[in-house]
């Protein structure tokens, strides 16, 4: 299953997701990840979460995050969430322009049995129609 933390930039969602992987440990009998683009949030994640700073890989456009993302998930068969914070931001790309990572990660979701959060800046009105089942 896939869930959309989304809100314009500023609003909070790096501190919701990061909020609900402290919250998931608590809960979860398999592993977690958290995905993003920077170091910065490292600090404030619970040690039980994997973390993984995109920007120590050269990951371009939408096809390389979804590899980068299957990849992670891959790396065991006990994970249960994944979390991804800015995923147009680490894709390069525009949210609108992002319907094929959001079909695959949903493939991935249900046949794996994961929960993936993932941030969006945008508002809910400005959330394309493919990702609003998400919410």
């Amino acid at each position: 299953m896939i869930k959309i933390i989304c809100g314009p930039k500023g609003s909070g969602k790096t501190k919701r997701i990061i909020d609900a992987a402290n919250d998931a440990v608590a809960v979860a009998k398999g592993h977690l990840i958290f995905i993003t683009d920077t170091k910065r949030y490292m600090y404030d994640l619970k040690r039980e979460i994997r973390f993984i700073d995109t920007s120590d890989y050269a990951i371009a456009g939408e096809e390389a995050l979804c590899g980068f993302i299957k990849g992670a998930i891959a790396g065991g068969y006990d994970n249960e969430y994944v979390f991804v914070d800015g995923v147009a931001r680490i894709a390069g790309k525009s949210i609108k322009d992002m319907a094929q990572l959001f079909f695959m990660l949903n493939k991935v979701a249900e046949m794996r049995t994961l929960t993936i959060y993932i941030t969006c800046s945008c508002t809910e009105e400005e959330l394309p129609e493919f990702a609003r089942k998400y919410l």
